[in-house]
C-alpha cells in the first residue's frame, strides 16, 4: 500500500477492509518511515508496527 493512501484510510471516519497477513486491521497511524502503526480487529490490544508494503486494501 502506499503512504498516501495509508493516510487516507487512517483518517477516514469509514472503516476500509484492509488485512495484515490476511486479518482484518485498522490503521492506527502512519510512520515517516513507510511504516503503519495497526491493531488486528477484535484484538485491539495487540498493536503492531508493520511496513505499508504488507498491507492490503480489499475493494
Amino acid at each position: 500500500m502506499n503512504k498516501q493512501r495509508a493516510i487516507e484510510i487512517s483518517e477516514s471516519a469509514i472503516m476500509k477492509n484492509v488485512t495484515y497477513n490476511d486479518n482484518p486491521i485498522f490503521i492506527q497511524h502512519v510512520n515517516e518511515d513507510e511504516t503503519a502503526r495497526i491493531y488486528l480487529i477484535g484484538n485491539s490490544e495487540q498493536e503492531l508496527t508493520v511496513p505499508l508494503s504488507s498491507l492490503t486494501e480489499h475493494p
